[in-house]
């Protein structure tokens, strides 16, 4: 079984090469090449088939080309190529050839290449300094001119670049950790000063009102609520324990009086009383004052009895 795919090929042992022909091509011989239109054409009317094709057709679109090489025509010793494709449309066909001198095509025959701007503007471009440079060639006061304008333009240049610098250097000398830092203290800052008037609208709505007690009251028909002031509770009377005290006082003294008045009374019936009744109140009288608890224990003993 043979290969799929020769790579060897076979000579003969009788092989010659000497008598082997030499192939003679023609010079115009016409190579089949898959290209890409060189640029946007449209179709002339006067060269389609059907007289009435208009086709676009864009840049990049592929074709299968026939390409030959130019007779006596070239550019610097470079060879110029020229391009047979159909038109999509009708098949009629478009000629173009290659530009070397500026790296362009053109188009030859059966379409017209549409309006480019970029071109046209680089052409304008080329053809204007042009004509500068012939113009100081002939007239020395326009070239002196423009060496004015050009040094001018040079110097402004110059202290633009300058300030520049020195904006830089002004930039270079900042400290911008310091910056970000003194940045993140102003939004700390600012912080601190929402919550304490956060902190300070809640107390104004929740909290007290010069000492007054505000309350909420809910009505029953809504949800709205509605704050008011409440009415102020008159003060409740204490009782002072020192006045408490005092009547304490009063009352055991009375107490002491009666007893005092019962001994006199029983003094007259019985002398030995009487001296028992002296000796008690002698007694009370060198015994140092108590206290008022004291005393109030003793209130609580003469009520008992």
């Amino acid at each position: 079984m043979s290969e799929r795919k020769v790579l060897n090929k076979y000579y003969p042992p009788d092989f010659d090469p000497s008598k082997i022909p030499r192939l003679r091509l023609p010079r115009d011989r016409q190579y089949t090449v898959r290209l890409m239109a060189p640029c946007n054409m449209s179709v002339e009317e006067e060269q389609s088939m059907c007289k009435t094709c208009g086709e676009y057709i864009y840049k990049g679109k592929k074709f299968n080309a026939r390409k030959e090489t130019v007779q006596n025509e070239e550019y610097l010793g470079i060879k110029i190529f020229r391009f047979y494709i159909k038109c999509p449309r009708c098949l009629a066909e478009i000629t173009f050839k290659t530009d070397p001198e500026n790296a362009d095509y053109i188009v030859e025959h059966g379409a017209s290449r549409n309006f480019q701007a970029l071109k046209l503007a680089e052409e304008a471009a080329a053809k204007e300094a042009k004509e500068l440079e012939e113009e100081e060639k002939n007239n020395p006061m326009k070239l002196l001119e423009n060496r004015t304008k050009a040094s001018k333009q040079e110097m402004e240049l110059m202290e633009t670049l300058e300030e520049l610098k020195d904006l830089n250097q002004r930039h270079a000398k900042v400290d911008l950790e310091r910056l970000l830092e003194e940045k993140q203290q102003i939004l700390v800052n600012e912080i601190k000063q929402q919550e304490e008037e956060d902190e300070a609208l809640i107390r104004s709505c929740f909290g007290k009102s010069g000492g007054q007690i505000i309350k909420r009251i809910v009505e029953e028909n809504g949800t709205t609520s509605y704050m008011h002031k409440r009415e102020q509770e008159p003060p409740k009377k204490k009782q002072k324990l020192s006045t408490s005290i005092g009547i304490l006082l009063k009352k055991s003294n009375t107490a002491l009086v009666k007893v005092k008045n019962k001994s006199a009374l029983s003094s007259t019936a019985d002398c030995g009383t009487k001296s028992e009744t002296v000796s008690l109140s002698n007694n009370s009288s060198t015994e140092p004052k108590q206290n008022a608890l004291s005393l109030l224990g003793s209130y609580s003993g003469t009520d008992s009895d």
